[in-house]
């Protein structure tokens, strides 16, 4: 009993002795095997992005800038007559830039330049009074400035000089935006001309050709539409800046005809008080 006692357990430890290795070997092969799967995954993972980095640089290359389309358009458009609209377009957002910056500088608080004149002359300083408005810019104080140098004159010159002095000082405010006008009805007519000029010539490749083809259709119909568009995208941009100016010009106009009413009444009450 006692021998086979001993057999069963020699055959027991024979079997985990077998068992053991087969299990380490096991659990190395699986390790093994997932080492691999995990390189295998990364080298996927990397010939995608590989590959999604080659696709966005082939679509940058192929996709062509703003600056590269819009000189394509400008060539395809027939040079000359595109020359002719940007060059309206210059010279209309010259004009529009030199009306914005001046309008700009004839800005002032008018609202606190007619109380220091009010605190004044209430106070009998005509001469400060008249030496703010000549140190300060913008036409409200040269209108203020008008009014004080004739005190002594009766209020209905005084009056007269300032309405007429106003007009003055509005025709300087309005100065140059004839031409921004100008420019903002030539360049659809550009446009427009180069529609026709784009006709015509289709017309004479489809004589010369004896045949009428899409492509010689299209190729003189691109011409005419590129510039059509061109014309009126520059007549709308100038209209923008336009509508600006005559907002500035309303604005700095108000401001002057509320000061010379306030003008006339402080010089008003100046009078009254010295009666």
């Amino acid at each position: 009993m006692k021998t086979m006692t001993k057999i069963l357990g020699l055959c027991l430890a024979l079997m985990l002795m077998m068992a053991v290795p087969t299990t380490a070997q096991t659990a190395d092969s699986l390790a093994a095997a997932e080492v691999a799967a995990t390189d295998t995954t990364l080298a996927a993972t990397d010939s995608l992005t590989a590959g999604a980095d080659d696709l966005q640089a082939i679509a940058d290359d192929e996709a062509p800038s703003f600056h590269q389309m819009l000189k394509t358009k400008f060539i395809e458009g027939n040079a000359g007559f595109m020359s002719l609209v940007a060059l309206a377009l210059v010279l209309g957002l010259a004009f529009c830039i030199e009306r914005i910056i001046y309008l700009g500088l004839s800005e002032v608080d008018a609202k606190r330049l007619m109380t220091d004149i009010k605190d004044k002359v209430e106070g009998g300083d005509i001469d400060g009074a008249r030496e703010l408005c000549t140190t300060t810019r913008g036409p409200v104080a040269a209108l203020c400035a008008q009014g004080l140098s004739r005190m002594a004159e009766p209020m209905e010159n005084i009056e007269r000089t300032l309405v007429a002095y106003g007009s003055v000082q509005a025709a300087k405010l309005e100065r140059g935006c004839s031409w921004i006008v100008l420019f903002i009805a030539m360049a659809p007519s550009l446009g427009f001309l180069g529609t026709v000029i784009g006709m015509v010539m289709a017309f004479d490749q489809i004589q010369a050709a004896g045949d009428i083809s899409p492509a010689i259709v299209a190729s003189g119909m691109r011409v005419a539409l590129i510039t059509t568009i061109f014309g009126i995208i520059v007549a709308l941009v100038l209209q923008v800046f336009y509508n600006l100016i005559l907002s500035k010009i309303d604005h700095l106009t108000c401001q002057m005809e509320e000061s010379v009413i306030s003008l006339l009444d402080i010089i008003a009450r100046h009078k009254g008080g010295q009666a």
